[in-house]
């Protein structure tokens, strides 16, 4: 439905989506023209937190009862000249908003050269240019996560026992006293305690700390766009030139 005087309290607070269909954020405001009181710009909060005021042309906007729609896109709307919100607009104010958006000043449409006998002798040749930024995006998240792992290994280790082993040695005179020691016969009992060596069972020991970090890694991509640009001819009668 069209934009009325009847009404324009109407459009405070609704959603606001663009040529593409996209959203663009919500009516903050609708502001008047002074003359005509009728309904000629609203402010519209962009941004993830609606922190960002962009002023839009209702001109060519249709309003369908839940949404304000309107021919421009988001980079349009955001980069729209600054205005500080509840200040009135100033004639040079709308006539920078217009040419952001395109229009005449009667808001009727697109700018158009009307060269000829009602103009200066000027003409005015436009061009589109890109305008490339970068948006931060999350594209994921990693965590640490720690679990055991059971492997089986195989050491070979070097270990030693005891053995019994008899020796014999001659009665000398350097042990004969021993030798005579105690009774001509006799039983008589000796023990040898014997030692063997085994391999030690597994212990915990602390190898290494982990944690998370980010870098940041920088890398060219290619943005494509089709951009116009006007051309002038100069018609002399004999041949053209550009």
């Amino acid at each position: 439905m069209a934009i009325t005087i009847d009404d324009p309290t109407r459009l405070e607070g609704a959603e606001v989506r663009g040529g593409d269909g996209s959203k663009l954020g919500s009516v903050d405001a609708v502001y008047f023209d002074n003359d005509t009181y009728r309904p000629e710009w609203v402010s519209v909060r962009t941004g993830m937190l609606g922190t960002h005021s962009s002023l839009v042309p209702l001109a060519r906007a249709d309003y369908d009862g839940n949404a304000l729609h309107v021919p421009f896109d988001k980079d349009v709307v955001k980069a729209a000249p600054h205005h500080d919100p509840g200040e009135e607009l100033s004639p040079r104010d709308e006539e920078g908003l217009f040419r952001h958006y395109g229009m005449r000043g009667d808001g009727a449409g697109p700018t158009h050269d009307t060269s000829g006998r009602s103009t200066d002798n000027a003409m005015t040749r436009s061009e589109e240019r890109m305008r490339v930024g970068t948006e931060t995006h999350e594209t994921g998240r990693a965590r640490l996560r720690k679990y055991v792992v059971t492997e089986h290994q195989q050491v070979d280790v070097p270990v030693s026992h005891e053995e019994v082993r008899v020796e014999r040695e001659p009665i000398t005179d350097a042990n004969r006293g021993e030798a005579y020691d105690g009774p001509a016969i006799s039983e008589a009992e000796h023990e040898v305690t014997l030692h063997a060596e085994r391999p030690v069972d597994t212990e915990v020991n602390p190898v290494e700390r982990v944690r998370l970090g980010t870098e940041t890694v920088r890398d060219t991509e290619q943005v494509d766009a089709d951009v116009r640009h006007e051309e002038i001819e100069v018609d002399d009668g004999r041949r053209d030139r550009r």
